[in-house]
């Protein structure tokens, strides 16, 4: 079975990532299914998993499959597209391309999925907390820092580089706290300070190095409380 998963994983990789150049995905973009980059594309795929899986006929009704599904899913992308920014769409693609994949390989090995149902209070809890650690925290971070306007403080920034750096570094904490690695927690600490201690002493601004500080012990505290929270819900599992 890993075998087999290896194989279509690489095809999907390869046609996704290697034989796809830029302009294609932009042709793709501005002509959707008219261009005829799109149908190399969900060529290239079908010629890789044929390739992968040696033509081997028990396996030709799944590779179509995956092939079929991966033309869905490219067709909704495009059709999402003006709809939608690309980071979440980029992700979305591929989380469907994955489970296309991993469904497959469930349903040509007969795997029994309703063993997955034994940990869907686990799964629901993981969930819980990266909805929290993630979204949840910023909407907090921003109502509770909306008090100071940042543009006064420091200037022009990178849009929504906050919040992608928070998003971040909370997603790190909630990882080493579920761990029992709290040591990573000061090595992420240190590692930010390095960046910002440049900013810091040129801008000589009292004012940013204590919203950042403050922005900083909020968003590593409400990180470590979600975490410990998961790890409490954990126990009762």
């Amino acid at each position: 079975m890993i075998t087999i998963a290896l194989k279509f994983l690489l095809a999907h990789v390869i046609g996704d990532f290697v034989l796809q150049p830029h302009s294609w995905v932009v042709q793709k973009e501005k002509k959707g299914l008219r261009s005829k980059y799109f149908w190399f594309h969900i060529a290239i795929h079908l010629v890789l998993l044929l390739l992968f899986t040696g033509l081997k006929l028990d396996l030709l009704p799944y590779v179509i499959g995956i092939s079929f599904s991966h033309l869905l899913i490219d067709i909704v992308k495009i059709k999402l597209t003006p709809k939608l920014s690309s980071i979440p769409l980029f992700i979305g693609d591929q989380i469907l391309h994955l489970l296309a994949i991993l469904l497959t390989i469930g349903v040509y090995f007969n795997v029994d999925f309703t063993f997955f149902t034994k940990y869907q209070d686990m799964l629901l809890v993981i969930v819980l907390a990266l909805i929290l650690t993630t979204y949840v925290s910023a909407v907090v971070m921003k109502v509770l820092l909306s008090k100071w306007d940042v543009d006064t403080l420091e200037g022009e920034a990178l849009h929504k580089a906050g919040w992608y750096i928070g998003v971040l570094e909370r997603l790190f904490i909630l990882g080493f706290v579920i761990m029992n690695y709290w040591a990573g927690i000061g090595f992420l600490i240190a590692a930010k300070s390095i960046f910002r201690f440049s900013d810091l002493s040129r801008s000589k601004d009292r004012q940013l190095t204590e919203y950042v500080l403050i922005g900083t012990l909020m968003s590593y505290g409400l990180a470590i409380l979600i975490a410990l929270g998961s790890i409490t819900m954990f126990s009762y599992i």
